[in-house]
């Protein structure tokens, strides 16, 4: 227990290792999918399913290094696959079963289920968007593209947030072209000065006014989407 009002506990999210935080009292509640940066399933990760959780949410912070037993051999493998199509790898079967298991706590609406991502996470958060048709909107930091890009003709409702300084303002830029196209509901703003990884308040690129900015977005475009 985090909060008297919190339950928070490890689980077996599926294929994943995850870490599951909810009201303690509730029902018919909003889920949300919390996918890691690079560093894995750390302390800033179970943070913000508990921030979510404060919210109403039930989210569910899944390990993607924990499919095989190797986790060095994981880390690798999703890596590439960040580099090559996304949307082939087994990640994208297996955050299937992730939603399956949010959607079978007796606490959630099984219907309303957003997904969020950050940097590595980000991008696998936007190829999911583009693969599972349950997810009502997801929310994308400092995320690649999926290939191909044409895939976001596919995609839930979109809220993107990207840092000024960084290697993805180009993909946000692209990405808003292509939800304007195919007519996707979306909200992408790229943070003037902001560096990569600005939401992690525990690095040193953190950036508490865009941050805070780029918090207030999702919970609006999620209570619009996702809470409907």
């Amino acid at each position: 227990m985090e909060k008297q009002n919190l339950v928070t506990q490890n689980v077996q999210a599926g294929e994943y290792e995850a870490y599951l935080a909810y009201p303690a009292e509730g029902k018919n509640l909003p889920g949300v999918i919390i996918i890691h940066e690079i560093f894995g399933l750390n302390d800033n990760i179970r943070s913000i399913a508990r921030r979510f959780a404060e919210n109403g949410y039930v989210g569910l912070a899944v390990d993607l290094f924990s499919k095989d037993s190797s986790r060095r051999l994981c880390i690798v493998k999703t890596v590439t696959g960040m580099m090559l199509n996304v949307r082939k790898t087994s990640h994208m079967g297996a955050l299937d079963g992730a939603v399956n298991f949010l959607q079978a706590q007796p606490s959630v609406e099984a219907s309303r289920i957003g997904i969020i991502g950050f940097c590595m996470g980000g991008g696998y958060a936007l190829a999911f968007a583009t693969h599972n048709h349950e997810l009502k909107a997801a929310s994308i930091f400092y995320g690649t593209n999926p290939k191909p890009l044409n895939s976001v003709a596919e995609a839930c409702p979109i809220v993107g947030s990207y840092p000024e300084k960084d290697f993805t303002t180009g993909a946000a830029k692209k990405l808003e072209q292509e939800l304007t196209t195919f007519q996707r509901s979306h909200d992408i703003k790229i943070y003037p000065g902001a560096k990569h990884s600005f939401f992690n308040d525990t690095s040193k690129a953190y950036n508490q006014e865009a941050a805070e900015d780029a918090w207030q977005r999702t919970m609006s475009f999620f209570k619009e989407h996702v809470l409907g």
